[in-house]
């Protein structure tokens, strides 16, 4: 083999040479500093930042200010003119002929009362106050050039159904029923730092068999949800959507919240009631895509198949059976983005968990794709539309409220999603650790207590993007909907149906409650910057989520929440709920989730035991089914003295008591390091803190 000719190298030195003059007098986003891996994308990063700087740019040429831009829903829709003390109905509507205000009012006649285009064209038409009034059921018919159809305008704040025809129509809401807030004194910041969200559905939130309401859940939820320690609530379902059964994930009206669970006042109120009790309101927001249907939702609004969404098949989600946005239109846009502003103006909520996020970023939804080369982040399939769109969302709700928390439901791991638009990113605040959950179904499926791997736990847990926050957690509703089964109910089974009793022994029991335990405190300790848990699975709700279906016979028995087996002083729910409680109350009082990542100390193949320090406690996991070790050593990262200040075998847990609360344990010298001795049983979590000297 020949070596290189002088030549050669003076060449190879002087194109680096250029390369590297070059690469310093371009601007190098932030996003690319902080990761070399990225420099080959430096080009589609810094892309990223200047068209969404020209698109703010054009915004605020356009409408004044982003602020304006997103109060459309304010001039849109049905609103009350105090002044000439009536209603004006506007609607974007470019392919339809003509559109009529149709309702109670005027006995749905379709004549009485027409719109008309006016110099912005947009359709609207003033009706008096005396004529159109608070609670009328309302609709606008469209005349489009091939058909004609009775609509619920698209932002319509309320929607109601008829018990009979279960026909939907949109409803007349206000004036006079404004909202009196007092929750002036709710501050956000300490949450958006660390939140500790319990992720709910209202109408299944009740152990009756039946839809739950707002106000049910301030009185008889919020307040458990106060007493476990969660400080920010994650709502599903709030904007409306025709079938119950879909979780609220496909949605009708985006500005309504379902009528099912109560009126937009006794939204308020809970919003209120959380405030007051110190707890965050989040909400799922779905821009992702949107119900099909043309009776109830905006597919085919004006008569043509690309108002809203995109004509043919980029228009359809053949998976999810729905529609998409078309993110590059101005009209659509501002819909999406007011929508933001809707809901933290009118109802005070402080963020939002963007659901399908990966499904709007990429042309390919991420269906059966894998994303194995930074190459499918930056060149193929990337739908900069959305990307666009989503650097704009976060950008209006972090200026509406500056420390509202954003939400990414993504799985792609697309960098910079969680960091700002000005340094190369998306906007988003946190992002769902969806892996996590993933992680534990598939060992508790596929692998038995001796195979697993420690080392495959502990990089799960702390692998994620440096300076881009997660929301960590075991389970969410994605686990525990029908065909799926809950982390409690994989690890029992049919024997929480009859074992379940204090005073019954049972190893399958006993199992499970001390694994539950560990693998929630391993996860929160460790995968994330946020936790999330769903309703109910902190004390090992026993059963899936089945909503009502003729599957079911429309039955609500598998669709509600079973507080009583939790309140029941006799049934080992108890021991679960209140290990919860007692977790999150070390992780806020300790400031877990805002501190440095964690140090190892100990990894034990042989025992399975993981130890590491965490802002200075020592947290120590023996995961192993059956090895209790006696006179344990490890490294300690201190001397002085010890004690255990949380231990998941405690007795009120459902454990054992095999380690004495009340010992102190000295760190000793051990062949010139400062170590700690301490009994590490079985299926145990413990926790220790240096004594003050």
């Amino acid at each position: 083999m020949s070596s290189l000719s002088d030549w050669e190298i003076s060449i190879g030195l002087l194109f680096s040479f250029f390369k590297s003059f070059i690469m310093s007098k371009k601007k190098i986003p932030i996003l690319v500093k902080d990761d070399p891996w990225l420099e080959p994308y430096t080009d589609e990063i810094a892309d990223r930042i200047n068209r969404f700087n020209n698109l703010v740019q054009s915004i605020e040429r356009e409408a004044g200010s982003l602020q304006t831009f997103s109060e459309a829903y304010k001039y849109m829709g049905i609103n009350y003119d105090k002044k000439k003390k009536g209603w004006w109905y506007r609607e974007w509507a470019p392919a339809a002929r003509s559109l009529s205000l149709i309702g109670d009012f005027n006995n749905w006649n379709r004549d009485a009362n027409p719109l008309t285009k006016n110099d912005q064209g947009i359709w609207e038409v003033f009706v008096d106050g005396d004529t159109l009034k608070h609670g009328d059921k309302v609709k606008v018919h469209v005349v489009a050039d091939r058909v004609e159809r009775d609509r619920i305008p698209a932002y319509i704040r309320r929607t109601v159904q008829d018990p009979d025809s279960h026909d939907f129509s949109g409803q007349v809401w206000g004036p006079g029923e404004d909202y009196k807030w007092t929750d002036d004194g709710f501050r956000l910041g300490p949450i958006n730092r660390a939140p500790i969200i319990y992720e709910v559905h209202i109408g299944m939130a009740q152990e009756k068999e039946g839809v739950g309401t707002y106000l049910e859940f301030a009185e008889e939820v919020l307040p458990r949800i106060r007493d476990l320690g969660y400080n920010a609530i994650q709502f599903m379902a709030i904007q409306e959507h025709p079938y119950y059964g879909s979780f609220g994930y496909h949605v009708s009206s985006f500005y309504a919240p379902t009528s099912r669970f109560g009126t937009p006042e006794d939204f308020k109120y809970l919003v209120n009631e959380a405030h007051k009790m110190g707890i965050a309101v989040i909400i799922d927001i779905v821009h992702s895509h949107a119900v099909k249907n043309i009776a109830e939702g905006l597919n085919e609004f004006d008569g043509s198949d690309d108002q809203y969404f995109h004509p043919g098949g980029r228009g359809i989600h053949s998976a999810w059976d729905s529609k998409l946005f078309n993110y590059g239109k101005w009209e659509v846009r501002q819909f999406l983005l007011s929508n933001l502003a809707y809901w933290i103006n009118e109802f005070h909520v402080d963020g939002f968990r963007f659901d399908g996020v990966t499904s709007m970023m990429y042309f390919h939804h991420g269906d059966f794709a894998s994303f194995d080369h930074y190459d499918k982040y930056f060149v193929e399939g990337v739908e900069w539309d959305a990307l666009l769109y989503l650097q704009l969302a976060n950008e209006i709700t972090h200026n509406l409220k500056k420390d509202a928390i954003t939400i990414a439901e993504d799985m792609s791991g697309m960098p910079g999603l969680c960091r700002k638009q000005k340094e190369g990113g998306i906007g988003f605040d946190f992002r769902l650790g969806m892996g996590i959950p993933d992680f534990w179904i598939k060992y508790l499926k596929e692998l038995s207590d001796e195979d697993w791997n420690i080392h495959e736990l502990w990089k799960t847990m702390v692998n994620r993007r440096w300076k881009e926050r997660t929301i960590a957690y075991a389970e969410s509703h994605d686990q525990a909907i029908v065909g799926d089964k809950t982390v409690a109910f994989w690890l029992m089974d049919k024997e929480m149906y009859f074992h379940m009793q204090v005073s019954d022994d049972n190893y399958m029991i006993d199992r499970g409650i001390a694994l539950h335990k560990m693998i929630r405190f391993f996860t929160i300790t460790l995968g994330g910057e946020g936790y999330l848990n769903f309703i109910g699975n902190e004390f090992g709700h026993p059963e899936w989520i089945d909503f009502p279906r003729e599957g079911n016979n429309w039955s609500y028995k598998y669709c509600r929440r079973q507080w009583s087996l939790v309140d029941n002083e006799n049934l080992k729910y108890k021991f679960l709920n209140q290990f919860d409680k007692d977790m999150i109350s070390l992780v806020r009082k300790y400031k877990l989730l805002e501190s440095l990542p964690a140090r190892q100390l100990n990894m034990d193949d042989i025992n399975k035991a993981i130890i590491f320090e965490r802002n200075n406690l020592i947290f120590l996991f023996n995961f192993h089914p059956s090895h209790s070790i006696p006179d344990y050593r490890f490294l300690a990262p201190l001397d002085g003295n010890y004690k255990v200040i949380l231990n998941s075998d405690e007795v009120k847990y459902g454990g054992f008591d095999r380690v004495d609360m009340d010992m102190v344990y000295p760190a000793i010298k051990d062949e010139g390091y400062q170590k700690l001795s301490i009994y590490l049983p079985n299926r145990t979590a413990l926790v220790m803190e240096r004594q003050p000297d």
